[in-house]
């Protein structure tokens, strides 16, 4: 492992999210389609099990399959559910899904692959009736200013809402709903990665501080520049 990612991971280690989100989002998503009482569910690239408890209560007899490529990321899930049998925690690609089932759900991290090429890959798994819902980062503004456009830099896919439509409509699905992630599930993400960062600020330096410094950049950004661009959760479903 590089000194960067060894950073990345000191700072990330044992967080509750990895990103945007809230248990509103998966009940709201759920609440878009009929899917069955004993749902098949994949949590792709579900990080340290964010959201594994709220796909549990939206669909209680249902089961979830959670995976991440980090394996630090499935043993803190598995920590976390290892009494729950409705619950199985893998070591896999998002690229590759194994099995089928009535919904995939997948927050914020589409863009690894780019969303229609996720789509299309994830199609395969998807029973009669399944869908897919996952969040992507967008822009709000035709104009976004250059710090917002700077911390995005390194996505140059990212679009506004239509944009996200046309990528969903190219890998032959439709979109059923959206819903842009709210103040709180931001909150939820960046004031966990705050106080990790005070407590590692004391003596920090090399790639950690650069890592610390970063990070509070891009929080502050987000803090400055909300009305700019968010996460928008899209519900799809093939055509």
């Amino acid at each position: 492992m590089t000194d960067d990612m060894t950073a990345f991971f000191t700072l990330h280690r044992d967080l509750p999210r990895e990103g945007p989100g809230e248990p509103a989002d998966v009940a709201w998503a759920v609440e878009q389609v009929d899917l069955p009482a004993r749902a098949e569910i994949a949590d792709v690239a579900c990080g340290p099990g964010s959201d594994i408890g709220a796909l549990r209560a939206a669909l209680p007899q249902g089961h979830v399959t959670a995976f991440d490529t980090t394996a630090h990321f499935v043993d803190t899930a598995r920590g976390r559910f290892v009494a729950d049998a409705n619950v199985t925690l893998l070591r896999a690609d998002m690229a590759v899904i194994a099995n089928e089932y009535d919904l995939i759900w997948c927050a914020g991290a589409v863009y690894f692959l780019g969303v229609t090429k996720a789509l299309t890959r994830w199609r395969k798994s998807l029973r009669e009736g399944g869908v897919v819902a996952f969040s992507e980062p967008c822009w709000l503004t035709d104009n976004p200013s250059e710090a917002a456009r700077a911390q995005w830099a390194e996505y140059p896919a990212m679009s506004d809402g239509a944009g996200i439509e046309e990528r969903v409509e190219a890998a032959g699905y439709e979109v059923i709903a959206t819903r842009l992630l709210s103040d709180a599930a931001w909150e939820n993400y960046y004031a966990p990665l705050e106080a990790r960062i005070e407590r590692l600020r004391p003596g920090a330096e090399g790639p950690l501080a650069e890592v610390l410094d970063a990070t509070e950049a891009e929080i502050a950004c987000w803090r400055e520049h909300r009305d700019e661009f968010g996460y928008l959760l899209t519900v799809a479903r093939p055509k």
